[in-house]
């Protein structure tokens, strides 16, 4: 039997599985590479710049009685936001039964209430996608669970049974909720099976190679159908060993380093990228030695440390992180946002903000309407892991105007746009929405709060009204967003330099490889800055007005991007 594998992916799979994986099993894998390999012909672009802005959103972020999401997305894709955004990440549009989208029945479809191939197709002409790859667990409503709970032969071992007596206790948690749960065979026996996440999402067992050749299947399907970027969904809980935290394990990250080695095989420069909601300690680990694991990770304690400094006026604590900052190569870069469709995590602020300085932030965001998601601890105790609540509602009172709305809502995105890295806006967010409790109450969970979907056409007299909130956060990002494409200081591998003007002022200076520059100011208070500049030939880009002198003022929550001559 000729096994075509590269030596790259057998060594890997050798360290993670030892004799457990066959000569006959490996052949399989070899065969699956190299049928991707031969079918595959979307090039991928070779690296990043400073033109790859990511929108994040729902395939079926519209709806409409005759028609389906996907085409509705791209109809208002292509009239509002083709000119801003690159890439556009689906997130789960496969067949769901809960958590919307992240509980996925079949990963090779499109749910048929959003659309079909076709559809992702269409919208792939005006768009390079990424999508989601749920790789940690799985519908309990899928055909590989019900095969499984049937005791169908080839699917015994494919989800995690552990006696319930089993010490778990150090288990790491993401949510308040049983690590365990019963469901019975269909000898009558029961088993409790590991759900990190609900009843509803079903831990796969990466520890059989069966579970493996299906999911690398999956993966391989995805670069078929044309994804640049490959998100991987709470990757960081692949593994699990009872006695341990059964988070990062040393099996997770040679896994993600086997999902890289096949990639780069079948569809070089296809980005993978890491979602681990964690200390940022944690979280960097996989980038691995820069060559090997993610290309780009998710930058989770920006979102909350831009939070912090809205709210108490100082930015001593953003700038003291921000200058730690570093990659392992050039191979690498981060993947920056400020909100998504979960809420507004807490664990990556562990390490950097004391946890009475995170509890006062959540006492301060509660007060405004926000709500919070809390977890369970080892030690009995229970701790705030997500604050849920629009960004737009997360940085304001509820007294706020709308120019103060929107100013502070755009001092934050325009943070996010200087910094290294490739940016991701959420769709709520530059639709400027606002807290959908009635969201919340409808369908019972605290994360509706920002995932509002729209009626075809209700968004479109909305931004056309200019007196609008909606209209000025709109044209405000977009705006921005084109002068940050246009500038290559904002290519993702420029040089960044941080440091604080005075206590309510930060400065990012953004150098390119031709040695342009621009610095960017940001007054995180309502009151007005006055601060002393290095730089007396510029131009400001925001308002296209020139800099001279040796100092500048900068109005409430006002920004400037002043380019160098």
């Amino acid at each position: 039997m000729e096994i075509n594998v590269n030596r790259k992916i057998t060594d890997i799979v050798k360290r993670v599985y030892g004799e457990t994986f066959s000569s006959a099993a490996l052949h399989m894998l070899s065969e699956k590479i190299e049928k991707a390999k031969s079918t595959i012909s979307h090039q991928r672009k070779k690296q990043w710049d400073e033109k790859d802005v990511v929108l994040i959103t729902y395939a079926d972020q519209f709806f409409s009685p005759d028609k389906k999401g996907l085409p509705l997305f791209t109809r208002f894709y292509n009239r509002w936001l083709a000119s801003s955004f690159s890439h556009v990440h689906l997130l789960p549009f496969y067949p769901w039964s809960s958590d919307d989208g992240f509980s996925v029945i079949d990963y090779h479809k499109v749910a048929p209430e959003t659309g079909e191939w076709s559809d992702v197709d269409e919208l792939k002409k005006t768009a390079s996608l990424m999508f989601d790859f749920v790789c940690n667990h799985m519908s309990a409503k899928s055909e590989w669970f019900s095969r499984y709970l049937q005791q169908q032969p080839g699917y015994e071992k494919f989800f995690i049974a552990v006696d319930p007596a089993t010490d778990l206790s150090g288990v790491t948690r993401p949510r308040a909720l049983p690590l365990l749960t019963p469901f019975t065979l269909a000898d009558g026996s029961v088993r409790h099976l590991w759900t990190t996440f609900s009843e509803d999402q079903i831990d796969l067992n990466f520890a059989s190679p069966e579970v493996l050749l299906a999911m690398v299947d999956v993966l391989l399907h995805y670069l078929t159908q044309g994804a640049d970027y490959v998100r991987l969904d709470a990757v960081g809980f692949m593994w699990k060993v009872p006695g341990t935290s059964c988070i990062h394990l040393e099996q997770t990250h040679l896994l993600i380093q086997l999902f890289r080695a096949i990639t780069d095989e079948v569809a070089p420069g296809t980005v993978l990228i890491t979602e681990t909601n964690v200390p940022h300690k944690d979280n960097i680990g996989y980038f691995g030695d820069g060559h090997n694991e993610a290309q780009m990770v998710y930058q989770f304690s920006l979102p909350p440390l831009v939070l912090h400094a809205v709210h108490t006026g100082s930015v001593r604590v953003l700038c003291d992180w921000a200058r730690g900052l570093s990659l392992p190569s050039d191979k690498t870069t981060w993947f920056n946002f400020l909100a998504s469709h979960d809420g507004i995590g807490l664990n990556p602020l562990r390490g950097i903000l004391p946890e009475p300085e995170i509890l006062s932030l959540v006492e301060k965001v509660q007060q405004e309407g926000a709500l919070v998601n809390w977890k369970n601890n080892p030690d009995g105790t229970r701790s705030p892991y997500e604050i849920n609540v629009t960004y737009l509602d997360a940085l304001n009172k509820k007294e706020s105007d709308d120019q103060e709305r929107a100013a502070r809502f755009i001092l934050a995105h325009a943070v996010l746009l200087s910094f290294p890295g490739v940016p991701a806006i959420y769709i709520q967010s530059i639709l400027g929405s606002r807290n959908d409790y009635a969201g919340v109450e409808r369908l019972g969970y605290n994360r509706a709060i920002n995932r509002r979907k729209y009626r075809d056409g209700e968004i479109d007299g909305e931004l056309e009204n200019a007196q609008s909130l909606r209209h000025l956060i709109y044209q405000t990002l977009t705006r921005l967003i084109a002068i940050r494409r246009g500038e290559s200081s904002f290519h993702p591998a420029s040089d960044a330099y941080f440091d604080a003007a005075n206590e309510h002022v930060l400065r990012i200076v953004r150098v390119s490889s031709s040695d342009e520059r621009i610095t960017a100011l940001f007054n995180f208070t309502d009151t007005t800055q006055n601060i002393a500049v290095t730089t007396n030939n510029g131009r400001e880009l925001i308002t296209d007005t020139a800099i001279c002198g040796s100092s500048l003022t900068l109005n409430p929550w006002q920004v400037m991007w002043i380019k160098e001559n």
